[in-house]
């Protein structure tokens, strides 16, 4: 894979959106330019989970904005990651393809867990370093991210499903500060806190740290406003939550709220920000939070420089899972090298995509038996729903999608992946592995015919040397079967036998074909 002198990262945050540019030089990234806007989209979800019209186009205003900034930079030296708005939106499909029209890159949506391990790099990148186990909380405006780590390396994850918009709007929709309503807010808080307080309370680390907004907002307030009596360091404490608690009661109103440290634009979620702040404190045992400089974007950055380094976390993740499945790995081999020997084939008219179309490739061809480890009756469903809902650090979730569809429909009966495969290099792929698993169906390391593959908009074509698959009735049968499967596909399969030794441009001999039905 290129490296890039010039990376950026785009956080399309439930509150708001940003862009980071860095400079890279060696593994150290330094920041170049950032821009920030208050977009609050999941202050545009419905009551049935939709994102409202003005919400998309304060997105896609903005997003516009971004791409004019990122106009000219390689595809893959910028990544855009959606979250917890996103992830629970029903029509966020719809929402993202518009989105990505007017960033001009790709936008993955990250699962909880993802996006709380890009945090904790982003924030372990900002901070000394230390052997301690460190807690990380970032209150973002969907969700919340809990993480447990040392130096770089994170030990738990976890991801709550509130935030400072959703909390702000469900519990002070009208702007009125009340004590009921405070009370509400924070037992609700403290609700989703207790199921985590087990593994996150303060037996597990020595430090605690908050990351973004929030924290960084209720940090400035306890310290311009003299609301510790420890001394105006900037650091979030019991004593400081309580009288800021007090002021904004005292307030009553967050038209009011007028406090040193507080943005105009941060005020309208900070009573919402603020409860499940005090609820982290109040259950988790938190004495002292210190302000981490680093975020999901860095995190974000440090992730993709990564991938240049050969660190890529996705390929950690597939050898874990492979381990972790009991896969066999010798048989993973095999079919990764016929699959990716059949996808660059079928895949050469793809220049610009074909290294990431192959590196999916790759990854579902080492994983598609993960499922064994379950039954082996059926066992592409499991590992199809392995790979769909498992936690796997490092892929977004359309990348899990994408692996779990080509598992699922690698064997069998190819109309379950009717309804998720539209793109001609996604049936490409799929075609490319099926061949794979069916002609390394003996399980053995045994001399197999040199395969050559042909690809059109509505056929594949199949060359194998002459007399063959006489040799070999098990094989053609299964090919056979395949060619009725492809039909029904609306793929027309063509497989021609040609003299030993002759080239792919000579004429073939014999020729079995079946059109779509």
């Amino acid at each position: 894979m290129l490296e890039y002198s010039t990376l950026a990262a785009v956080d399309l945050g439930s509150n708001s959106f940003r862009l980071q540019v860095a400079r890279v030089v060696g593994k150290q990234i330094y920041p170049l330019d950032s821009l920030r806007e208050m977009v609050r989209l999941a202050a545009g979800l419905t009551a049935d989970k939709r994102l409202d019209e003005d919400s998309q186009l304060r997105a896609l205003e903005c997003l516009k904005r971004f791409g004019e900034r990122l106009r000219g930079f390689p595809p893959h030296s910028v990544r855009a990651v959606g979250t917890n708005s996103l992830r629970v939106a029903k029509n966020a499909s719809a929402f993202l393809k518009k989105a990505e029209a007017a960033l001009g890159f790709p936008i993955e949506v990250i699962a909880g867990r993802e996006e709380a391990r890009l945090i904790y790099l982003g924030v372990a990148h900002s901070l000394p370093t230390s052997s301690d186990n460190r807690l990380v909380m970032d209150i973002g405006g969907g969700s919340t991210e809990f993480i447990i780590g040392r130096r770089l390396k994170p030990a738990k994850l976890e991801s709550l499903y509130m935030g400072c918009v959703s909390y702000s709007l469900r519990f002070f929709p009208d702007g009125k500060i009340t004590k009921g309503a405070m009370k509400r807010a924070e037992l609700a808080a403290r609700s989703e806190v207790q199921a985590i307080a087990a593994e996150f309370s303060s037996a597990h680390w020595q430090g605690a740290f908050g990351s973004s907004g929030t924290a960084r907002a209720l940090g400035e307030i306890i310290k311009l406003n003299n609301l510790d009596d420890a001394g105006n360091t900037g650091d979030i404490t019991p004593a400081g939550l309580d009288n800021f608690r007090d002021h904004l009661l005292k307030v009553g109103d967050i038209k009011k709220l007028e406090v040193a440290g507080l943005r105009a634009d941060r005020a309208p979620v900070i009573p919402g920000g603020f409860a499940i702040m005090s609820a982290a404190f109040s259950e988790l045992g938190i004495s002292r939070m210190s302000q981490a400089m680093g975020a999901l974007r860095q995190g974000v950055l440090y992730d993709l420089q990564g991938r240049f380094h050969n660190q890529d976390m996705r390929e950690v993740t597939v050898r874990q899972f492979m381990q972790r499945y009991r896969v066999d790995s010798a048989q993973a081999r095999r079919v990764e090298s016929l699959s990716l020997s059949l996808g660059k084939q079928l895949l050469a008219d793809f220049p610009g995509e074909a290294e990431e179309m192959l590196q999916i490739l790759s990854w579902a061809a080492r994983l598609h038996e993960v499922g064994i480890s379950v039954a082996h009756s059926g066992y592409h469903k499991h590992s199809a729903y392995i790979l769909g809902n498992a936690d796997m650090p490092g892929f977004s979730r359309m990348e899990q999608e994408r692996l779990s569809v080509l598992t699922l429909a690698h064997r069998g009966v190819i109309g379950k992946a009717r309804e998720s495969v539209f793109e001609l290099s996604d049936c490409a792929l799929l075609f490319a592995l099926r061949l794979a698993t069916l002609f390394h169906r003996s399980r053995s390391d045994i001399e197999w015919p040199q395969l050559e593959v042909r690809r059109g908009n509505t056929e594949f074509e199949l060359l194998i040397e002459e007399g063959w698959l006489e040799r070999n009735p098990l094989t053609d049968t299964a090919l056979a079967a395949e060619i009725e499967q492809w039909a029904t596909f609306g793929f027309e399969l063509r497989i021609k036998e040609r003299p030993e030794g002759d080239n792919a441009d000579k004429s073939e001999k014999a020729a079995r074909s079946a059109t779509s039905a």
